[in-house]
């Protein structure tokens, strides 16, 4: 317990003048995780690390993995004790107790083992170059092993978890890696492969192994350190000079001849596109990437060893245009923070922000910038593209009582987790783009070189990169940061329109805090003032708390106005009520939207009329569910745009199975069934057919319908100009199972036999029990969910709640809430980075009682003291819950 009455820290870090982002006084250091206090101090002390690991993976998934480590470090100070993060499932070989032998500069001597640390006395360490070497057992979890492929990931700090480390992101350090796998399995990690030796089989019963011996990496921190091993298939192509290693198991040679020369190609042209906008070439000694079947994330940016979710990668030709748009957005998300992450990383996880912001950012000027690209685009219309992307996912979150500011604190580590959401992932990208009108694009993209340039190989905070900002503009961008990064929240806003004579007198808008507080968000957006025969667009600089538009003054009053016309403005506007009629062509004095005239309302125009009438109909402004609904029915029959419809169909099912009550829902099905279905039969563009099917789908209940996907379903003959894949039937066969249909476990039993790909086998057979129309069934399978090893392939957990908590079974599935809820603090522990918030979703999507909404104010009386960002997430989750309750009254 010696460590407990030493190394105290008292510490305040003041970020642009605000509030302290953390003040540390008298904090105990050994605490479970990685405190702060203890990462500063480690950050003051070390230097030049370096690990030498060796793992031996058995080609049983059960054996556990033997592995040694050697870690060296530079010492500037041993007057105190040597902490090193170790945590969890892993093990050091021959330990006894709470010592345990551990070779430290070449002496084996006692180490304490205390609340997730090695701590070395400091009675073993000098003031210079150290070594400290054992050998241990890592922790199954974050090795995410398959029966016969397994893959590290340690974002944020699960490094610890697998081998004793500085867990930290500023102490980024140099990995030797050595891998010795069964014969017949293919590796990879973060630096080029030095050589291998392949031992052969003695007997059937020992299985030959072989060893890959890696170069020393680049200088990286923990999270980013990776490597995958198991059966792939691997492939290359040269671009631009460079070779590229890309690694799969995908089988279906449709998928792979249509996918694999668009993959190659969109990351070669998002390294070019990353090199100009930055001035900095490629970073690192290579650049590999591996498809993992049902990977948790869509993708994580290990250096030289990128790893992505495999069915975003390979799409058949029955892909929409969403699903080609989403890929070319992961690969150059993911190949962004090659430059954004990996060269520059965040000193500390509360600017986890920074990295994802960036590489959203960037992603989504290179989808802008590449013509190649553009074949998912064709109408280059990027600003549609980032409206649809990025604002409906960032009001989730931000008109709930779980709102957070974009950049948090973080006083530990293994809380980093709870940071990730939509907020830093959405929101953060629109907050990125108003900074960068502000300043201007040129004077912009001139600051975040300087920010690169001066950081590179190191770390850098959000105060480091807003002083480098603020060189290159005369904008006050600490006002502007208070509000947009420190804050949370969006701004509600109002108008007046003053009419006199036919000419407008005035036109003020108003602003404050949804909240009602006095907040001004400096922003600009603009306003269409729409006549017979033109739209007449204006800029707001909405930077005060009430601005007057002089450019409207004198002008003909408009039959009304598009607030938000061009997609750029964040908030809750409002709605002209004229506007509703205007689009849905029933003023019959004005040209058709979407048409060549002059009056056109613009796909970006139409499209944020759209989503700010959703978001007034959830304040119960405006328009109510069922009318909403009705007005999405009939857009949809004539909306030209694919991407406005798909806001639409997301739009239809939401307000379907969330808002309508039951009763209004029996009696609305047939025909909004077949509104779909005669939409579908209308449109031409077989990417438009496909999400109106997948719309119809998912809402058939008529036994018409049900009959129709049943018949497409047994034999496999999809609707005219629909292409669907393996997937999208075992997707019918689950929305059979679900409503019952007769022979739905014989449909379920069928389609497993059609699976060719031995993991999307395996999915489906998990997947049975929570497809299962017997309650007890489903009733079993729910409490196994209680053991962290039952959750740990957490996409096929998410797709199984979704199941056990479709809108068809809520009523006896409402059971589950409570330990749900109970489960969810080992859920945070145990799980990877978005999984509560997505057990969460699955679980709370669909609710709309007072009884499902009683369990979640139940669960938050009985616990005053919970963890915050949960708490947060909580309430993230069940605002649409508490709504349509209330909507519903």
């Amino acid at each position: 317990m010696f460590l407990r009455t030493c190394l105290y820290v008292s510490l305040v870090i003041i970020a642009l003048g605000q509030t302290p982002l953390s003040v540390y006084s008298q904090t105990r250091m050994t605490a479970p995780g990685v405190p702060y206090t203890l990462a500063t101090h480690r950050a003051a002390i070390l230097r030049d690390i370096q690990y030498d690991l060796n793992f031996t993976i058995p080609e049983q998934k059960d054996s556990p993995v033997p592995a040694t480590e050697k870690l060296t470090f530079t010492l500037s100070d041993n007057r105190s004790p040597l902490v090193i993060d170790f945590k969890g499932e892993s093990r050091i070989a021959a330990g006894n107790g709470d010592n345990w032998p551990v070779r430290v500069n070449g002496a084996m001597v006692p180490v304490r083992y205390e609340d997730e640390h090695l701590i070395v006395s400091p009675a073993h360490l000098h003031i210079g170059t150290n070594t400290v070497a054992l050998s241990f057992i890592p922790g199954n979890p974050a090795l995410n092993r398959n029966g016969d492929f397994l893959y590290t990931l340690l974002v944020p700090d699960r490094a610890r978890t697998l081998f004793a480390c500085f867990d930290q992101p500023d102490l980024k350090a140099i990995f030797t890696l050595s891998l010795t796998i069964p014969s017949g399995w293919k590796a990879v990690s973060n630096a080029p492969l030095r050589d291998s030796a392949t031992v052969t089989a003695v007997t059937t019963d020992t299985p030959g192994t072989i060893t890959y011996r890696f170069l020393p990496s680049d200088r990286i921190s923990t999270y980013l350190f990776s490597f995958a091993a198991g059966k792939f298939t691997e492939t290359t192509r040269s671009v631009d000079g460079r070779t590229l290693h890309f690694y799969y198991r995908e089988t279906d040679s449709s998928k792979l001849r249509l996918s694999l020369d668009s993959i190659f190609r969109i990351e070669g042209q998002a390294l070019q596109f990353m090199k100009e906008y930055t001035g900095i070439a490629y970073p690192f000694q290579k650049f590999d990437f591996v498809a993992i079947p049902d990977f948790q994330f869509g993708g994580m940016e290990h250096v030289g060893a990128i790893q992505y979710k495999a069915s975003s990668l390979f799409l058949d030709s029955g892909a929409t245009r969403e699903q080609f748009i989403g890929r070319s957005n992961l690969l150059s998300h993911e190949t962004a923070h090659m430059w954004f992450g990996d060269l520059v990383t965040m000193s500390w996880f509360n600017d986890v922000w920074m990295k994802e912001v960036f590489a959203n950012f960037m992603a989504d000027k290179i989808t802008e910038y590449h013509e190649a690209l553009n074949v998912t685009l064709p109408d280059g219309n990027y600003d549609l593209k980032f409206l649809t992307d990025h604002f409906p996912a960032a009001y989730s979150v931000d008109r709930t009582g779980g709102a957070h500011p974009i950049r948090q604190q973080l006083d530990n580590l293994q809380e980093a987790g709870s940071l990730y959401g939509n907020i830093i992932y959405h929101k953060a990208p629109i907050m990125m783009r108003q900074l960068e009108s502000r300043m201007g694009a040129t004077a912009f993209r001139d600051g975040l070189r300087d920010y690169l340039k001066k950081y590179a190989g190191g770390n850098a905070s959000w105060p480091d990169l807003i002083r480098i900002l603020q060189a290159h503009t005369s904008s006050d961008l600490l006002k502007w940061n208070d509000v947009w990064v420190n804050g949370s929240g969006r701004p509600r806003l109002s108008y007046h329109l003053g009419v006199a004579s036919g000419k407008i007198t005035d036109l003020t808008l108003h602003q404050q805090g949804e909240d009602g507080s006095p907040r001004v968000w400096p922003q600009l957006f603009g306003l269409a003032l729409v006549y017979k025969d033109r739209v007449e667009e204006l800029t707001v600089n909405m930077n005060a708390p009430q601005v007057r538009l002089p450019a409207a003054i004198g002008r003909p009053a408009p039959l009304c106005i598009l607030f938000n016309a061009n997609g750029q403005g964040y908030g809750l506007f409002p709605v002209d009520p004229h506007s509703i009629p205007w689009l849905l062509r029933d003023d019959n004095s004005t040209p058709v939207p979407g048409s060549a005239g002059p009056g056109t309302a613009t796909p970006l125009m139409r499209a944020s009329a759209y989503i700010n009438l959703y978001e007034n109909m959830l304040d119960g402004l405006a328009v109510t569910p069922r009318q909403l609904l009705d007005f999405d029915r009939r857009a949809l029959s004539w909306e030209p745009e694919e991407l406005n419809l798909n806001i639409l169909l997301d739009q239809l099912t939401s307000l379907f199975w969330r808002w309508l009550p039951p009763s209004s829902r029996d009696s609305a099905v047939a025909d909004i069934e077949d509104d779909l279905w005669q939409a579908m039969q209308q449109v031409s563009n077989p990417n438009e057919k496909k999400l109106l099917f997948r719309t119809y789908s998912g809402i058939a209940l008529s036994r018409k319908g049900e009959d129709r996907l049943y018949t497409i379903w047994k034999t496999r003959q999809p609707p005219a100009g629909v292409k669907l894949s393996e997937e999208d039937y075992t997707s019918l066969a689950a929305a059979l199972a679900l409503r019952a249909y007769p022979g739905d476990s014989a449909i379920l039993q069928e389609q497993l036999t059609r699976i060719r790909n031995t993991d999307r086998r395996q999915r489906l057979q998990y997947l049975l029990p929570s497809l299962s129309n017997d309650p007890l069934v489903r009733d079993r399978f729910f409490v196994t969910l209680k053991d962290a090893r039952a959750r740990r392939k957490e996409a096929w957990v998410l797709a199984a709640l979704s199941y056990l908590h479709h809108p068809l079974r809520t009523a006896a599935s409402e059971k589950y809430l409570p330990a749900s809820l109970e489960w969810l603090d080992d859920i945070q522990r145990t799980g990877d980075v978005f999984f509560p918030q997505s057990w969460l979703q699955a679980t709370f999507g669909w609710y709309r009682t007072r009884t499902a909404a009683a369990v979640v104010w139940d669960f938050l009386r009985r616990h005053p003291a919970y963890n915050p960002k949960l708490k947060a997430k909580i309430l993230q989750a069940t605002d649409n819950l508490f709504r349509a309750e209330k909507l519903g009254k």
